[in-house]
């Protein structure tokens, strides 16, 4: 493993949407509330009580969506484990995912490189280049600070502290 103290977490804006594939249209508000309430449980042990309960009332319609979620569900519990700050960032892997097709872009229009220090010099230009198409231009998240000492407090053995 490349990372091997990295937290797997699964997208639960996925989650949902992979779960509503097995159910009709007119169950989704329904199924989507539901849902709701075991991604914002405050803990995993009130999670597993809120997903009991959603199978209970869910599985004998919609098996394969409950099953979607057992599935998932080692990868999702991580989550649960942040600080509700935290959580607002981390719940979605959009960030992530736009950030890897920016890499996977420039990679594919540059060809090679000749050097793998040239290739980490053009990724580090792509992730601090200003963003035109954005509300804020230079990236920033709303609110950062709350959710920098929530990353410390969680992950501090891992973070270092800025010194300036």
């Amino acid at each position: 493993l490349t990372w091997p103290d990295a937290t797997v977490q699964t997208c639960v804006v996925h989650m949902v949407r992979n779960g509503l594939r097995y159910a009709q249209r007119r169950h989704w508000k329904a199924i989507s509330m539901d849902m709701r309430e075991i991604y914002t449980a405050p803990t995993v042990e009130a999670a597993e009580q809120r997903f009991a309960a959603f199978a209970a009332d869910w599985g004998e319609l919609y098996p394969a969506l409950i099953g979607s979620w057992e599935r998932v569900w080692d990868e999702f519990t991580p989550f649960l484990a942040f600080p509700p700050d935290l959580r607002k960032v981390v719940y979605t892997t959009n960030a992530i995912e736009s950030m890897n097709a920016r890499f996977r872009r420039v990679a594919s229009h540059r060809g090679h490189f000749p050097t793998e220090q040239a290739a980490l010099k053009v990724l580090y230009l792509i992730a601090i280049r200003n963003r035109p198409n954005r509300q804020d231009l230079a990236g920033r998240v709303r609110g950062w600070n709350p959710i920098l000492n929530a990353l410390y407090l969680h992950y501090g053995d891992r973070i270092e502290a800025a010194s300036y």
